[in-house]
């Protein structure tokens, strides 16, 4: 069985297809069917939830939905199930951008509010241990947790009939499952976008946070609301790991390219990406301009301009080996032109430009039509002949750099060379490598590089890729406030803007030796290396915001098996990171705080002892919990008044 994405109207990618049935079958026996409300596995109808990164293609047979919300969509075939086989989480970032987050309320709600439209199939894209390091990310996955239970205590009535929608005011409906035994679930939503919601249904009042679903798998019993946030959420340090003495830096220049070895002569410009086929971000365009004697601009000093236009990705122009200039687009818009006062003397002057590839096109049509390099023109204006076309004369290629050439970011190659040591190392000079070697910290926490100080270049270790860093490239864009309230899109709740768009390469502890790991960087515009270090991430605070009567799994279930008799309150639980410990706590309000973890303040409705509680009951521990009642905090401040307990404590 194999399934087809729809093209989205936001999304230009063709068809990518899930395999996830497929691979079921083939790696244990069993039987799998559908119909359109449920995947039948051996003879149970079940809602299926998934996490995955890529997924090869076959040929399809289930249409299917990809995007930040899919509630909307319907198979093209009445038979088929409803199936949401990319569920964005997030959105990645790109180089020169901010870093896009999707709250964890807003993701929920779009899960609930396809799964209460007759979905039967999620698939969070991109979400596996491999992609995320083995990170949890809090309070997203604590938060989808909880409604995965809650779905799967609704499955039987979700998998046996379509729902009955029944409105409960202007912007707010239930969605009612029932099932032949008798049973129902429900689904509570409202969609305003400002108001909470006080709605009957089966002659009971439920209130309704803004834009949010409450689940209730008796039809009675509230057991989780999108809104409502009961996973912890966390700060995070990036903390220097200690070397003695630092990292001992050596460093080795890249030449410009000249023509020579490895190079060849055509006439006109060539694409970047046919002409290296991959191998390297790197292609030389070099020619040689005659600038005679007599050019007025020898007298004048006004430098004549060279313009160069390309297709992308970035260009450093070099100018009788002498480094002149750079330019650099985005991934929205890759072309570029390069248009300054260039340095020439009399005589001949070579010309020689480095056009730099950052990866190729993750999706669209037609890859073939894609290009990078410099298709021109290239020119030269102010010459007593006004302005001189260099795009059709001689130029000469160089595929690479003479530093990838000898390898020089592997443990063998890198010591075919004679690099620079200690003071003679050179800071901010462009094209250069520079390797240190370091051992490998004690524990297993995760890792990672600073590259702050770094331009932009690409990195090794022990000879495998890290990646390509570019901190120089600061991020531009709208951050402010973020509100999980209102329909999302890659670019609502940013952060980082101002800052490096990326600053940190993570290092697989895989990779490490005990001692003498190798590490190589290069730097195409110039950076400091002094400023590199490597670094853990490292839990720095952890938070908890509980409103009181909170809806949990736990309560339900307790009350549903007959153990207690009335509802509990709600509990708030915090956990440091592996090794780590409560410290002290930051913050601590039972009333109407505000704020989020790392920025709370009091409301104008605080219990006076609410750090009470956490001292005695969490500090000193690795992890607590505290009930959320008035009595824990010295009695109810603000009698008649939603409250909730808002907390920050410090690890270490």
């Amino acid at each position: 069985m194999a399934l087809k994405k729809i093209p989205m109207s936001n999304d230009n990618a063709s068809v990518v297809f899930l395999v996830f049935l497929a691979s079921l079958v083939c790696s244990v026996t069993a039987s799998v069917s559908y119909d359109s409300k449920a995947i039948t596995i051996n003879g149970q109808r079940r809602i299926l939830i998934s996490g995955s990164i890529h997924y090869p293609r076959s040929s399809p047979e289930i249409n299917t939905c990809n995007g930040f919300y899919c509630d909307y969509f319907s198979p093209n075939k009445a038979y088929k199930p409803k199936m949401w086989t990319e569920a964005w989480t997030g959105w990645f970032t790109q180089f020169g951008g901010p870093v896009p987050h999707r709250p964890a309320e807003d993701m929920a709600f779009s899960v609930a509010r396809f799964i209460q439209k007759g979905g039967s199939f999620i698939n969070y894209y991109m979400v596996s241990c491999l992609w995320n390091i083995r990170l949890l990310r809090q309070p997203k996955w604590g938060h989808l947790k909880d409604l995965h239970r809650a779905i799967k205590l609704c499955e039987p009535a979700l998998v046996s009939g379509d729902a009955t929608v029944i409105p409960l005011g202007n912007y707010q409906e239930a969605h009612v499952f029932s099932y032949k035994a008798g049973g129902c679930a429900a689904f509570l939503a409202n969609y305003h976008q400002r108001s909470f919601a006080k709605v009957s249904f089966r002659n009971m009042h439920y209130n309704l946070p803004p834009w949010s679903i409450s689940i209730l798998p008796d039809c009675k019993n509230t057991v989780y609301n999108t809104a409502r946030v009961g996973a912890q959420s966390a700060t995070i340090k990036m903390t220097p790991v200690p070397m003695h003495g630092g990292l001992s830096w050596q460093t080795y220049n890249e030449e410009p390219s000249s023509s020579g070895d490895n190079t060849f002569t055509m006439v006109g410009l060539l694409e970047q990406i046919n002409t290296t086929r991959d191998v390297s971000d790197y292609l030389w365009y070099m020619t040689d301009v005659h600038i005679d004697p007599s050019e007025g601009f020898l007298k004048s000093g006004k430098y004549p301009v060279l313009t160069v236009l390309s297709a992308g990705h970035a260009l450093h122009v070099f100018i009788n080996g002498q480094l002149s200039g750079t330019a650099y687009g985005s991934l929205d818009f890759p072309k570029l032109t390069f248009s300054q006062g260039v340095s020439l003397r009399a005589g001949v002057n070579k010309i020689s430009l480095l056009s730099i590839a950052v990866g190729l096109p993750n999706v669209g049509p037609h890859f073939e039509t894609w290009n990078a390099g410099i298709l021109g023109p290239v020119t030269l204006n102010g010459l007593n002949e006004g302005r001189r076309d260099l795009s059709w004369q001689k130029w000469s290629y160089k595929i690479g750099l003479h530093g990838e050439a000898l390898s020089l970011h592997s443990i063998s190659g890198s010591s075919s060379v004679e690099w620079a040591e200690g003071s003679l190392v050179a800071q901010k000079q462009p094209l250069s490598w520079y390797k240190t070697t370091f051992n490998a910290p004690a524990g297993n926490s995760p890792l990672a590089l600073d590259m702050g100080s770094m331009g932009k270049g690409q990195i090794w270790i022990n000879g495998q890729h890290v990646g390509r860093h570019w901190p120089a490239y600061k991020a531009s864009g709208t951050c402010g406030e973020c509100t999980y309230i209102g329909t999302y899109n890659e670019n609502k709740c940013s952060t980082n803007c101002g800052e490096a768009s990326q600053r940190w390469y993570h290092v697989p502890q895989s990779w490490l030796k005990p001692t003498g790991n190798l590490l190589v960087v290069f730097e195409e515009w110039g950076g400091d290396p002094n400023g590199v270090s490597l670094v853990r991430r490292e839990v720095d605070s952890v938070c908890t915001d509980i409103y009181e009567w909170q809806p949990t799994l736990m309560n339900y279930q307790m009350q549903a098996s007959g153990k207690v008799n009335k509802p509990l309150r709600p509990k708030a639980h915090l956990s440091c990171g592996p090794g780590q410990k409560i410290r002290s706590i930051k913050f601590a309000s039972f009333g109407t705080p505000e704020g989020v973890c790392g920025s709370y303040n009091q409301g104008s409705c605080h219990a006076f002892h609410s750090y009470d509680a956490f001292n005695n009951l969490c500090v000193g521990q690795s992890s607590c919990s505290v009930t959320v009642a008035p009595e824990m905090f010295g009695g109810d401040p603000c009698p008649g008044v939603m409250k909730k307990l808002a907390a920050e404590a410090i690890c270490s």
